[in-house]
Protein backbone atom coordinates (compact mmCIF):
# COMPACT_ATOMS: atom_id res chain seq x y z
CA UNK A 1 0.00 0.00 0.00
CA UNK A 2 1.09 3.82 -0.73
CA UNK A 3 0.66 6.50 1.49
CA UNK A 4 1.04 10.62 1.26
CA UNK A 5 2.59 11.64 4.62
CA UNK A 6 2.11 14.96 5.44
CA UNK A 7 2.90 17.61 7.80
CA UNK A 8 1.12 21.14 7.76
CA UNK A 9 1.90 24.16 10.76
CA UNK A 10 -1.65 26.16 10.60
CA UNK A 11 -2.64 29.63 11.41
CA UNK A 12 -5.64 28.00 13.57
CA UNK A 13 -6.69 23.92 13.88
CA UNK A 14 -10.54 24.49 13.24
CA UNK A 15 -10.46 26.72 10.21
CA UNK A 16 -7.94 24.12 8.66
CA UNK A 17 -10.04 21.12 9.31
CA UNK A 18 -13.03 22.93 8.19
CA UNK A 19 -11.42 23.35 4.74
CA UNK A 20 -9.79 19.99 4.48
CA UNK A 21 -12.90 18.02 5.28
CA UNK A 22 -15.08 20.48 2.77
CA UNK A 23 -12.22 18.93 0.28
CA UNK A 24 -13.18 15.11 0.94
CA UNK A 25 -15.05 14.67 -2.66
CA UNK A 26 -12.11 16.61 -4.46
CA UNK A 27 -9.62 14.24 -2.19
CA UNK A 28 -11.52 11.02 -3.02
CA UNK A 29 -11.57 12.40 -6.59
CA UNK A 30 -8.17 12.34 -6.82
CA UNK A 31 -7.57 8.75 -5.23
CA UNK A 32 -6.52 9.68 -2.09
CA UNK A 33 -8.19 8.21 1.14
CA UNK A 34 -7.74 10.12 4.40
CA UNK A 35 -6.61 7.46 7.04
CA UNK A 36 -5.17 9.55 10.23
CA UNK A 37 -4.89 12.80 11.51
CA UNK A 38 -2.88 13.69 14.34
CA UNK A 39 -2.17 16.69 16.50
CA UNK A 40 1.36 17.69 18.07
CA UNK A 41 1.02 17.61 22.16
CA UNK A 42 3.30 20.52 21.87
CA UNK A 43 1.70 22.78 19.43
CA UNK A 44 -1.82 22.07 18.53
CA UNK A 45 -1.55 23.81 15.50
CA UNK A 46 0.94 21.65 13.86
CA UNK A 47 -1.12 18.55 12.28
CA UNK A 48 0.06 15.46 10.53
CA UNK A 49 -1.96 13.09 8.57
CA UNK A 50 -1.36 10.50 6.31
CA UNK A 51 -3.60 9.67 2.96
CA UNK A 52 -4.07 5.84 1.29
CA UNK A 53 -2.79 6.41 -1.98
CA UNK A 54 -4.26 4.74 -4.82
CA UNK A 55 -1.92 6.32 -7.74
CA UNK A 56 1.16 8.73 -7.26
CA UNK A 57 0.49 10.35 -10.52
CA UNK A 58 -3.07 11.38 -9.55
CA UNK A 59 -2.10 12.59 -6.21
CA UNK A 60 0.94 14.50 -7.62
CA UNK A 61 -1.22 16.39 -9.89
CA UNK A 62 -4.09 17.24 -7.14
CA UNK A 63 -1.03 18.64 -5.17
CA UNK A 64 0.55 21.07 -8.13
CA UNK A 65 -3.20 21.56 -8.95
CA UNK A 66 -3.72 25.73 -8.60
CA UNK A 67 -7.16 24.86 -6.48
CA UNK A 68 -4.72 23.04 -4.06
CA UNK A 69 -2.54 26.24 -3.17
CA UNK A 70 -5.63 28.45 -3.06
CA UNK A 71 -7.19 25.54 -0.67
CA UNK A 72 -3.81 25.64 1.80
CA UNK A 73 -4.03 29.48 1.53
CA UNK A 74 -7.62 29.45 2.55
CA UNK A 75 -7.22 27.04 5.45
CA UNK A 76 -4.43 29.36 6.79
CA UNK A 77 -0.79 26.88 6.30
CA UNK A 78 1.64 28.45 7.45
CA UNK A 79 4.48 26.04 6.15
CA UNK A 80 4.03 22.27 4.74
CA UNK A 81 5.42 19.18 3.83
CA UNK A 82 4.38 15.82 2.15
CA UNK A 83 6.37 12.35 1.51
CA UNK A 84 5.28 9.24 -0.85
CA UNK A 85 5.67 6.34 1.79
CA UNK A 86 5.26 2.09 1.43
CA UNK A 87 4.14 0.00 4.30
CA UNK A 88 7.69 -1.70 5.09
CA UNK A 89 6.34 -3.98 7.09
CA UNK A 90 7.14 -4.58 11.00
CA UNK A 91 10.14 -5.74 13.00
Amino acid sequence: MLYMLCRNRVRDFATWKAVLSSHAQAHRAAGLRLAKLWRSMEDQNNVFFLFEVESIERARHFINNPASAEAGIASGVVEGEYHFVEDAGSY
